[in-house]
């Protein structure tokens, strides 16, 4: 897994619950690397949920609640580092729909070992998407926050419900629907 994913929680841990948080889940999960984490280095998965399970711990937030107000942090990242990239879409279905071919396909460029998971887009009209996310790191959630994101980036209101596939979450499907009185640019 990437350490701008590693770099980016423990900046989102430490602005929501403070630095000592972010010393008492490093210090009480077993890291390989210790806690010190680079944007563009490699760690393992195994860490992220060690972290993820010492904070769920520390503040009775389920790892599915942290992992969604995480991407909401993310975004917030991706917004600022990438400005122009958001700007490429017209809207929310578009950039969501394109998240396989178009969307990875960048993020490969910047970070070439990066493993990411499948978006399978099933079915698309004007204000529906029906897409299949599947990982086996099973991180759902944070897709699901980053979708909700990109709905208010756009300024566009949507429901979003998801079905487990696969019980563990590694096949997840999403069903996005436009809310009704929205225009789509």
């Amino acid at each position: 897994m990437k350490g701008v994913v590693f770099t980016e929680f423990l900046e989102l841990v430490e602005t929501k619950f403070g630095i000592q948080m972010v010393d008492d889940i490093i210090k009480s999960s077993n890291l390989e690397s210790g806690g010190a984490y680079t944007a563009v280095g490699t760690y393992k998965f195994g860490e992220m949920v060690s972290l993820l399970s010492e904070l769920s711990k520390r503040t009775q937030l389920s790892i599915d609640d942290l992992l969604y107000v995480y991407a909401q942090h993310f975004f917030t990242v991706i917004q600022v580092s990438y400005p122009g990239f958001l700007k490429t879409f017209s809207d929310p279905i578009e950039m969501l729909s394109s998240i396989e071919d178009h969307i990875h396909v960048e993020v490969l460029k910047i970070y070439p070992d990066a493993q990411l998971p499948t978006f399978k887009t099933l079915e698309k009209t004007e204000n529906t998407l029906t897409l299949d996310y599947m990982s086996s790191r099973a991180m759902y959630s944070f897709g699901l926050g980053l979708m909700h994101e990109t709905f208010n980036f756009f300024k566009i209101d949507c429901t979003i419900r998801l079905e487990k596939i696969k019980d563990d979450g590694t096949h997840v499907r999403f069903f996005i629907k436009v809310k009704n009185g929205n225009t789509r640019p």
